[in-house]
């Protein structure tokens, strides 16, 4: 993902300045009347339009990008403080719940360890412990085990709650994460709209190096916000990624509770 952001905003900063020796190239071959008062006035006039479709455009994708960033970030900190409470409910319940805590750990550990690969958080545990059903066998021990006061039956109950809510947040992350916009069809129309844009800036006046130095920085603009959309959108990959550091804090509280 981090090859395709820096892909697109190449592109990106590549296609204004395409536009602009595009422009410069036709401004040389048209005739002069072409390039009347009242001609350049019509092209500033379409230039600023199209100019505005493309920031709103672009401030949408940001703030879409930057909202769905949040939530799953949101929604991980949910996670790590279930699991934390999860973990505090059984062992309020007795030791009878020390191996549905360790299997705990591990599916803790395994659910990191997807979203951050390259990072240690602990044991796995075996391999059984990683298939699609890891959360339903820790919900199978918890049923299985057999109260034997009010207040083991309430730790159990509130344990059952919190692995249901565990379970559902899990999934709506992945399925959010799956969820993005199609949006290379739309860099698409913002990078020839980008070519059109800049091109008629070319026509304006002759090319020289300050009016290049001037055009570059509205380009890096672009290519920046265009660079923003695709880190925003990709919480566990780039260079905005969500921090792993709470993830290794709550395993670490986890290894220190036992």
């Amino acid at each position: 993902m981090a090859v395709f952001s820096v892909v697109l905003f190449a592109l990106a900063l590549l296609c204004p300045l395409l536009g602009v020796g595009i422009g410069s190239a036709v401004r040389r071959r048209l005739p002069a009347h072409h390039l009347g008062h009242d001609t350049i006035d019509v092209i500033k006039l379409a230039m600023g339009l199209m100019a505005t479709v493309v920031a709103l455009t672009l401030g949408l994708l940001i703030s879409s990008a930057h909202s769905h960033h949040a939530m799953i970030e949101g929604e991980y900190k949910k996670i790590m403080g279930s699991i934390v409470h999860l973990d505090q409910y059984l062992e309020a319940y007795g030791p009878e719940t020390r191996e549905i805590r360790t299997h705990l750990r591990h599916v803790a550990a395994r659910t990191f360890k997807e979203r951050w690969p390259d990072e240690d958080f602990g044991p796995l545990g075996p391999p059984s412990e990683g298939g699609p059903n890891r959360f339903i066998d820790g919900q199978r021990k918890l049923v299985e085990l057999q109260p034997a006061s009010e207040a083991q039956r309430w730790f159990r109950s509130q344990a059952l709650l919190l692995s249901v809510e565990l379970a559902n947040l899990r999934w709506l992350v992945v399925s959010q994460e799956t969820a993005t916009a199609p949006l290379v069809p739309i860099f698409i129309l913002i990078f020839l709209s980008a070519i059109a844009i800049f091109g008629g800036f070319g026509l304006y006046a002759p090319p020289n190096a300050t009016l290049f130095a001037v055009l570059v920085l509205p380009a890096l603009a672009i290519a920046g916000a265009t660079f923003l959309v695709i880190e925003l959108n990709s919480p566990f990959h780039g260079l905005l990624q969500i921090s792993s550091r709470g993830a290794h804090t709550l395993m670490q509280m986890l290894a220190q509770s036992f």
